[in-house]
């Protein structure tokens, strides 16, 4: 139990590096969110490929079909994300698209009818009460602050399914099965957006330094590979509810890295929302404990 809780902390961690190479870059949003996941896709290929030969009896193409609709909220989430997070700073960024609490218990009510428990409820309003405060302050401080709070919430909506679907679809053979078309499928959309979009607009398609290529190889292996496909293992094995609040967490890993890295020192709201949000988490893990359900899943024939 403790070594998942610390995997998923660590997953949490990579995912909180994206905001810094997302910052770095000069890509277009939904050009760098499509090179991101093909990157991912590629690294993670091979394991992909074994674990096809392994499973070959218990994975088909209704695995594939299944992975279709979380690849375009992926899809869609890495774009909307880019495009905010750099309209904003950097923690209050990944903390506003992180308020997944909010809609995640309704998401998993009707897609796999996971209940809440009470002390969910509790953590979430503790971390949502952060989430308020922070995101309130910012109305006095930009205009374009604020508009760039509004896209990671719309991002956020689109990180809410994508979560609530990974954990319907936490019946995969293995991780990598369902993680590498995911991000195969997300990267293609994305760029092929991307492409039709620069016909009638001035989106640069190439990349102006090899700077750009270390950005992009650097947001495809740290928050995604890394980041991204920890999340996914995790909600196999613990509720969506849980995970959702963990992952609240992200955005007091962006704020240290964006005051190292990108000299962005946070205001005193960004504190107060930190410990309310580490005290939502706490309560929420401490109330769920982990889920047995992975155990008693059967694949079901029309997935084969």
């Amino acid at each position: 139990m403790l070594s998942r809780i610390l995997l998923i902390v660590f997953g949490v961690w990579a995912c909180s590096t994206s905001v810094i190479f997302l910052k770095a870059s000069t890509v277009h949003p939904i050009l760098l969110a499509g090179y991101r996941c093909i990157v991912a896709a590629t690294a993670l290929a091979p394991f992909w490929v074994r674990d096809l030969r392994r499973h070959r009896g218990n994975y088909g193409l209704g695995h594939l079909r299944r992975t279709a609709m979380p690849a375009v909220f992926l899809a869609a989430h890495f774009s909307l994300w880019i495009l905010g997070a750099r309209m904003t700073a950097a923690a209050h960024a990944t903390l506003v698209v992180n308020t997944v609490p909010i809609v995640m218990p309704f998401l998993l009510y009707f897609m796999v009818r996971e209940t809440v428990t009470r002390g969910e409820i509790i953590g979430t309003c503790f971390a949502l009460l952060g989430v308020g405060l922070l995101t309130g302050s910012d109305l006095g401080v930009s205009r374009q602050y604020v508009l760039g709070d509004c896209i990671c919430f719309a991002g956020m909506l689109m990180l809410a399914g994508y979560m609530a679907l990974g954990r319907k679809n936490r019946s995969f053979p293995t991780i990598w099965l369902y993680v590498v078309p995911l991000y195969a499928i997300a990267g293609m959309l994305c760029v092929m957006v991307g492409l039709v979009a620069s016909l009638v607009t001035d989106i640069p398609l190439r990349l102006e330094s090899g700077r750009e290529i270390l950005f992009i190889l650097g947001l495809g292996i740290f928050p995604t590979v890394i980041g991204h496909s920890t999340i996914n293992y995790s909600l196999k094995h613990f509720r969506g509810q849980t995970i959702s609040i963990v992952a609240l967490g992200e955005f007091i890993f962006a704020g240290i890295m964006a005051f190292v890295l990108l000299d962005e020192v946070p205001h005193w709201p960004f504190y107060v929302a930190a410990g309310l949000v580490v005290v939502g988490v706490v309560l929420a893990v401490r109330a769920a404990p982990e889920s047995t359900i992975q155990a008693e899943l059967t694949e079901s024939p029309t997935d084969k």
